[in-house]
């Protein structure tokens, strides 16, 4: 069957040029300013600063006070190994990619492979095409195909694999597929190493105020009371954003899906013509009653919840025989390439409720 004859034909001289895709024109970031890496500066400072007084408790403490060596030691290689751990997985944070979104050779139609097809040709095939190049899976803000679960970040200017978040203390980048095993096993490290400090640091004060004559100088109670009240801050505080993502595993989701409820709608089924909303439809589109029931369907609704053990493999899982040494280093790799993951076998079903109940709720 000879392919259909175009009703306008473009004529391109592409003679001397370069006209191969390339990375950077599909996933080009935003430059970032010195002042971008303030917060990055500061949490270095504040992950190196504990250490003056951390040696003056170890040592005047445990070592000259108790004349106890093996606590000394044990504590010392605790509280290094923990924060070298930590040291490791900032540097995978910052130094890698969260996960690049470009085209790949595979995911493109054999019939766009072809040497010889002009631009006419590919215009008038890309109706019929159904993968993850098609119109409506690109992003509107930096064109580039925008595979499953992948978000546009406007901070950075581009599109990240399995987006978590954006986060300033990390050099200014984002979270992404490639990046959350090390976010989550930094966010370990440090809510242990605070614990540890805090536990150290308190039973050295409660010693030091039941036994105020055998005190060496008065300054060591001071960096025992600061590295406790500093421990218990950090301890709290990091161990609650580490509590939060340990429930995203466990549920299988993003920072992002947990909080915009309205990301369901791109998974609904197809609404009534009636209805007159887009496909999928836009949160400014429903009205306030429609909108509730979306907020409602989200706390249930959970695309790609597939048990919590899977779950967890998703993240922290490893396909090589020495997986487990990277789990320990840096949080280990996710599995999958972040462009496609599996769906909740009951998600369909739900969506379908959720659709009946937007067109319920349209005609309140």
């Amino acid at each position: 069957m000879s392919r259909p004859q175009p009703l306008l034909s473009f004529e391109v001289d592409t003679s001397g040029q370069d006209t191969s895709l390339k990375y950077d024109d599909f996933d080009s970031e935003v430059r970032r300013s010195w002042y971008h890496y303030l917060p990055l500066c500061l949490l270095l400072l504040l992950m190196v600063a504990p250490y003056p007084s951390l040696f003056i408790v170890l040592v005047n403490h445990y070592l000259r006070t108790l004349d106890n060596p093996i606590a000394f030691v044990i504590h010392f290689l605790v509280i290094f190994t923990l924060k070298f751990l930590a040291f490791v997985s900032l540097m995978v944070c910052v130094a890698r990619d969260p996960g690049p979104v470009f085209f790949n050779a595979s995911d493109q139609d054999p019939i766009d492979q072809r040497e010889d097809m002009g631009l006419a040709e590919a215009l008038m095939t890309m109706g019929s095409t159904d993968d993850d190049c098609s119109p409506d899976k690109f992003c509107r803000k930096c064109w580039v195909p925008k595979p499953e679960r992948a978000h546009h970040c406007s901070i950075c200017g581009r599109c990240v694999l399995k987006m978590d978040h954006h986060c300033p203390w990390l050099g200014a980048k984002c979270i992404g597929h490639r990046t959350y095993p090390a976010f989550v096993h930094f966010l370990t490290c440090i809510t242990a190493f605070s614990a540890y400090v805090t536990i150290i640091s308190i039973s050295a004060v409660r010693w030091s105020f039941n036994n105020p004559l055998l005190v060496l100088d008065q300054a060591t109670p001071v960096h025992e009371l600061l590295l406790a009240a500093a421990g218990v801050i950090f301890t709290l505080v990091v161990g609650s954003f580490l509590v939060y993502h340990i429930y995203l595993i466990t549920t299988n989701q993003t920072t992002v899906e947990a909080l915009s409820p309205f990301l369901l709608l791109r998974y609904i089924p197809p609404l009534p013509a009636s209805m007159k909303l887009s496909d999928p439809p836009m949160e400014e589109e429903l009205s306030y009653n429609q909108r509730r029931v979306v907020r409602d369907a989200h706390r249930f609704v959970r695309m790609y919840d597939v048990g919590w053990r899977r779950n967890w493999a998703q993240v922290f899982g490893w396909s090589k025989p020495q997986g487990w040494i990277y789990l320990l280093l840096i949080g280990g790799t996710g599995n999958g390439d972040g462009r496609s993951f599996p769906r909740n076998p009951r998600s369909q079903e739900m969506l379908s409720q959720l659709a009946a109940r937007l067109e319920k709720g349209s005609l309140k």
